[in-house]
């Protein structure tokens, strides 16, 4: 199979198409913070989730920016670690 940038950017070492995968452990917890904090909207609580969502976001960021399986999922990773950085920074 010839190395294209479409099969670069796309597919895994095993030739799959990869866009989207199963969340791994980072990015749930991430998610269900983010939204715990919706519901919890003051306080100290709300702080810890704010820490524990970002963290979580970010760690699963710095992964998938240095350890993605293809080229679409470490851009997919450098996107979501600019505006977690950016968000912070507001």
């Amino acid at each position: 199979m010839e190395n294209t940038l479409f099969d670069r950017t796309f597919r895994d070492s095993e030739g799959n198409i990869v866009i989207a995968q199963p969340p791994n452990l980072p990015l749930s917890v991430g998610i269900v913070a983010s939204l715990l904090k919706l519901l919890v909207t003051t306080g100290q609580i709300n702080l810890a989730l704010d820490i524990v969502a970002f963290g979580s976001l970010f760690t699963w960021a710095w992964e998938e920016l240095f350890q993605g399986v293809n080229y679409f999922r470490r851009a997919l990773g450098l996107i979501a670690l600019v505006g977690l950085i950016a968000w912070k920074l507001q």
